[in-house]
C-alpha cells in the first residue's frame, strides 16, 4: 500500500465518521509514517503521522508557517489563512504578537475566570433542568459557554453571537472556498468595526486593551487587531464547544468512563487530558508548513519547498510513546499529548479550553450524576464538511 506504487495517495482518503481515526489511515501510516499525499487543494504534501515527528513538524523553525501563505500553497483547508493571522507568521514577527496577547491566557489568569465560568454553567443547567428531560445539551450548555466567556474576554457583543456563530461555521467548511473567505471577509469587518470603536474609546476588555496601546513598537495595526480577533472567535467559540460535546459524548456513549467519573470526581482533570489525547477534534490534518531546508523525518527526505502537514490523532495514538494507546485511561500517567500543538504555535487557549471543559464536565457530574443519552449512540447526527468534528445535536436525559 504504498504511495509510489500509484502516486500520492489522495488524503484524506474518506470522510471522517464520528470520532473515529480512519482505520486506513492508520494502518497505510503504520508503514510509511512519512506519506507523500495529494492535498484537497494546491497540490502534493507529506503526511506526517509519528508522535516524534509532528513535534518536529510544529516546533523546529526549518518548518515554516509564513511560506504557506496563499491559495497556491497544498493544505487540507478550502481558504488559506491570511498573511496577518498570527497563526501564518513565523518568529520574530510571531513572538512580537504572541507576547502582547499572551497574558490573558496564562494559567494565573485563566483561573481568575473561573468563577464567571462556573456563574454561566450553573445558570445553564438550571435552565436546562427546570425545562425538563429530555435536553440537547449542544444547545443547552456546549456551545452557550464558550461563546459567552469569548465574547466576554474580547469585549464582543453575545447578542451579536448568531452573526458570528454563522460567520465561523462558513469560515471553517472544508470544501467551499467561496464561503470561507465570504464568512471571513464579514468577520473582519464586524471585528473592523468594533475595533475602530475602541481607539476611540477604549474599554475594559482584550480588544480594548490591545487597541488602547500606543507606541510604535508596541501598537498593533488593525490588520492585527483583527487577525487575533478571527482566531481567537474561531478557536474560542467551535472548537470549545463542539469539544465540549465530544468529551460528554464518548463519556455517555461509554457509560463505565462516566460512572467512573461520578464515583470519584478527582479524576477529572486526569480525564480531561486523557480525552484531549484520544477524542481528535479535527477533521483533517492541521495547517500547511513549508521545508526551509532538505532535512528528514524518519527516513524519508523533505526537500526545501516541500508541504508538510501533521496528523496530531494519529500522534497521540503512537504506541512508542502510549501505551495501548487506542484504551481510554483515566489513570495514565500525564499525557504529554499535541492536541493544542507544540512550539511557538501552541494554541494560545490551552488554558482557557481545559477550564471550561473541566468546569462544564465537573458541574453535570455533580448536578446530573444520572446523565445518559437520550438515543442511541449510532443516531446522534454530527457535522460534516467541517474542519472541526462535533455533534449536530447531543440529546440527553436525566
Amino acid at each position: 500500500m504504498s504511495a509510489t506504487d500509484d502516486g500520492p495517495r489522495a488524503y484524506p482518503f474518506g470522510p471522517t465518521h464520528r470520532l473515529d481515526i480512519d482505520p486506513e489511515l492508520a494502518e497505510v501510516c503504520d508503514e510509511q509514517p512519512v506519506l507523500r499525499v495529494r492535498l484537497p487543494f494546491g497540490g502534493d504534501g507529506w503526511l506526517v503521522t509519528r508522535y516524534a515527528d509532528v513535534r518536529t513538524v510544529l516546533a523546529d523553525p526549518r518548518f515554516s508557517r509564513a511560506e504557506a501563505v496563499g491559495d497556491h500553497v497544498p493544505r487540507t483547508v478550502s481558504a488559506g489563512l491570511p498573511r496577518t493571522s498570527m497563526l501564518s507568521m513565523d518568529p520574530p514577527e510571531h513572538t512580537r504578537l504572541r507576547r502582547r496577547v499572551a497574558n490573558p491566557f496564562t494559567l494565573r489568569r485563566v483561573e481568575t475566570m473561573r468563577p464567571r465560568a462556573q456563574e454561566i454553567v450553573d445558570e445553564l443547567l438550571d435552565a436546562m433542568i427546570a425545562s425538563g428531560s429530555p435536553a440537547d445539551l449542544t444547545t443547552a450548555l456546549t456551545w452557550p459557554l464558550p461563546v459567552t466567556m469569548i465574547c466576554e474576554l474580547l469585549g464582543v457583543p453575545v447578542a451579536d453571537r448568531d452573526r458570528f456563530n454563522s460567520w465561523v461555521d462558513g469560515l471553517l467548511t472544508l470544501s467551499d472556498p467561496e464561503l470561507s473567505n465570504r464568512d471571513r471577509g464579514h468577520l473582519n469587518d464586524y471585528l473592523a468595526g468594533l475595533v475602530a470603536e475602541r481607539r476611540t474609546e477604549p474599554t475594559p476588555d482584550l480588544l480594548g486593551e490591545l487597541a488602547a496601546v500606543e507606541g510604535e513598537e508596541s501598537r498593533l495595526t488593525e490588520e492585527e487587531l483583527v487577525g487575533l480577533g478571527v482566531s481567537l472567535l474561531s478557536a474560542g467559540q467551535e472548537a470549545t464547544a463542539n469539544q465540549i460535546g465530544n468529551f460528554v459524548y464518548t463519556l455517555l456513549s461509554r457509560p463505565e468512563l462516566w460512572r467512573s467519573l461520578v464515583a470519584d470526581p478527582g479524576l477529572i482533570p486526569a480525564a480531561v487530558e486523557e480525552l484531549s489525547r484520544v477524542v481528535p477534534i479535527s477533521a483533517t490534518a492541521g495547517f500547511t508548513r513549508i521545508a526551509l531546508e532538505d532535512l528528514e523525518l524518519s527516513g524519508q527526505k523533505i526537500r526545501a519547498g516541500d508541504a508538510v502537514v501533521a496528523e496530531l490523532g494519529l500522534a497521540n495514538r503512537d504506541p512508542e510513546v502510549f501505551e495501548e494507546p487506542d484504551r481510554i485511561d483515566f489513570h495514565r500517567a500525564p499525557a504529554p499529548h499535541v492536541t493544542f500543538g507544540h512550539g511557538v504555535h501552541h494554541c494560545l487557549g490551552a488554558q482557557l479550553a481545559r477550564m471550561e471543559l473541566r468546569t462544564a464536565i465537573e458541574s453535570l457530574v455533580r448536578r446530573l450524576p444520572g446523565l445518559h443519552l437520550a438515543v442511541p449512540a449510532e443516531q446522534i447526527s454530527w457535522r460534516t464538511e467541517r474542519l472541526i468534528r462535533g455533534a449536530e445535536a447531543l440529546p440527553v436525559a436525566w
